[in-house]
């Protein structure tokens, strides 16, 4: 590790050390390429993580947030064709309906896609939603009479909608300047203290301890822990409520409101920055023992003519499948999304495919981005009279 100045997004300091780069990576990691050619020609970026030693927080310092391209590319960010996924996302709805009761009461979503997660809140609870997404092309509506859509980043010109509840769902990991951002949120909430604020984001302690190079990728700038989340909102003038984590552990999840951040109890699920520190040097140890592993593993499959595919069209596979260098090794991909079926995977081309075509492909293995979805990926092979190799990323 060393220490070149970087100033830190989340606390200012210029505190952080770099301690892992990857050169000439997939600038876009969700849109689906509709050809190979296309899908081959996409743009290329760096990844310089910095940790910082005062408040434990991990970006990449050579994000550039202004970098566009012109090539015919789509996004397609919909989760809600996993089943596993599908019940997770129900099962965070409810438990906020509940906690606090959001009963005929104003639902805001920062980063809401096509506002699946938002419909739920507002269905189930009875409650009327705004959701903001710069994605949400023609402010796309599923038909709900009750939800607004905003074609916009949110931001302080939208003081004049209120919220009881204020979610944000795995999209603080592609905010660079995160401190700036939880500030705008703070001023825009003013003194309204009963606004419950909810942040879901990645968990990079569990992304350390297992090595797991595929989930870093440039579109991630930010990475964070329970501890590092907690202190940026405390700093950011929030008084936190309370952090856990969920599905197989992959996600944090924080719930807080507009205080002054000086309640400086400190939950028992936050690590300190010299804890984090540990998974960031352990990580430094084995995650190259892990990538010679899975080239070493891919290698096998093909001297032996087995056929191998991935199940999960997403960033985390063009992450995997580019750290690996992977060609022909692999083809296909398989996903249950229909919108990604037919397109070809960034950077390295696969094409992919829906679960039926693995009835005619019959591959030996299928390696699963998602650990939590090997059980509903068993049984719909099973559905095809499938009994295929599941190995897990």
């Amino acid at each position: 590790m060393k220490n070149n100045n970087y100033k830190c997004p989340g606390c200012d300091s210029f505190d952080m050390q770099v301690f892992y780069q990857s050169e000439k990576v997939p600038i876009h990691s969700l849109p689906l390429a509709p050809t190979r050619e296309i899908a081959m020609n996409d743009l290329k970026g760096s990844i310089t993580l910095g940790f910082c030693m005062s408040c434990g927080f991990i970006s990449n310092i050579d994000y550039d947030s202004d970098i566009q391209t012109s090539l015919p590319i789509v996004y397609e960010e919909n989760q809600e064709f996993p089943r596993t996924f599908n019940v997770f996302t129900k099962h965070i709805a409810l438990y906020l309906i509940e906690q606090y009761d959001l009963h005929n009461k104003k639902i805001i979503e920062i980063g809401c896609g096509k506002g699946e997660f938002l419909s739920l809140l507002c269905r189930t609870g009875g409650n009327c939603g705004i959701g903001f997404d710069p994605g949400n092309v023609n402010g796309y509506n599923p038909g709900e009479n009750y939800i607004t859509f905003i074609n916009d980043f949110y931001s302080e010109k939208y003081a004049g909608y209120e919220g009881d509840l204020i979610c944000c769902r795995m999209i603080l990991e592609h905010i660079h300047l995160t401190s700036k951002f939880l500030h705008t949120i703070r001023r825009v909430i003013g003194k309204r203290k009963d606004t419950i604020i909810f942040f879901q984001v990645h968990d990079i302690i569990r992304i350390l301890r297992k090595q797991a190079f595929w989930k870093i990728y440039y579109k991630h700038c930010s990475y964070f822990s329970s501890g590092s989340l907690a202190s940026l909102f405390r700093r950011c003038g929030f008084d936190v409520l309370n952090i856990w984590k969920d599905y197989d552990n992959q996600y944090l999840m924080i719930e807080a409101k507009p205080g002054n951040g000086l309640n400086a109890a400190v939950l028992d699920i936050e690590e300190f920055p010299e804890d984090a520190l540990n998974s960031v040097f352990y990580f430094l140890n084995n995650y190259k023992k892990k990538i010679n592993y899975w080239k070493n593993k891919l290698q096998h499959l093909r001297k032996n003519k087995r056929r191998a595919v991935v199940w999960g069209a997403n960033s985390e596979s063009v992450a995997f499948l580019t750290s690996l260098t992977v060609e022909d090794e692999i083809e296909f991909v398989v996903d249950t999304n229909p919108y990604k079926q037919g397109m070809y995977m960034v950077s390295t081309g696969q094409k992919i495919v829906s679960p039926d075509f693995l009835q005619q492909y019959n591959p030996d293995t299928i390696i699963v981005m998602n650990p939590a979805c090997v059980d509903e990926i068993r049984h719909e092979l099973h559905h095809f009279g499938l009994f295929t190799e599941l190995v897990t990323a």
